[in-house]
């Protein structure tokens, strides 16, 4: 009996799989299911990339055990304007601040710092604030990185990226953007 039991609960479970590939909305392609997320890059892909066709970098900085981290990852990297704004400005990394790891970017290796559980390269871009999560906002060929600590929400992201994704910090100070952003993304 529990033989047939385990076949019938087999045979119900691949139905449903069937009819759920085949409902309007569920993801089955391969490449729709990658432009509803952020499209994540590793160093070497990175900077193969920028050599290809220059770029702003979007960087998450993040630590395992970094609760606001995950929320961040949760609820901000998985709105679909994000996806998309972040997908089409910008190149995007994830970096675990204490990978053990070493880490080869821009002719250097970054290992951890010694009598640390902290990459070499995490407390250069934070300017030795470490803190999580932070994101590190780079020019066209990595320059100026602009760290930007703490959690940010869906409609503080969208300020921050336009600002920089659109150059609008080369003829307006962030204040007085500030101050005149409204936020579209909910």
């Amino acid at each position: 009996m529990k033989k047939w039991s385990l076949i019938i609960l087999s045979c119900l479970s691949l139905f449903m799989v069937a009819i759920a590939s085949e409902q309007p909305g569920v993801v089955t392609d391969k490449k729709e299911s990658a432009n509803q997320e952020i499209h994540w890059m590793s160093f070497d892909e990175l900077q193969v990339a920028m050599k290809k066709q220059p770029k702003k970098v979007f960087m998450d900085v993040y630590t395992d055990w970094c609760g606001w981290c995950k929320k961040m990852e949760k609820a901000t990297f998985t709105h679909p304007e994000v996806i998309k704004y972040i997908n089409e400005h910008y190149y995007a990394i994830r970096f675990n601040a204490e990978q053990k790891e070493p880490i080869r970017f821009m002719g250097k290796t970054y290992e951890l710092k010694p009598g640390t559980n902290t990459n070499e390269l995490a407390v250069e871009l934070l300017h030795g604030q470490m803190s999580y999560p932070t994101t590190v906002i780079f020019e066209e060929n990595f320059l100026n990185p602009q760290p930007i600590p703490g959690y940010l929400d869906v409609p503080t992201c969208e300020m921050i990226v336009k600002y920089l994704g659109e150059n609008l910090y080369r003829t307006k100070g962030f204040p007085d953007y500030q101050k005149e952003f409204k936020a579209t993304w909910h």
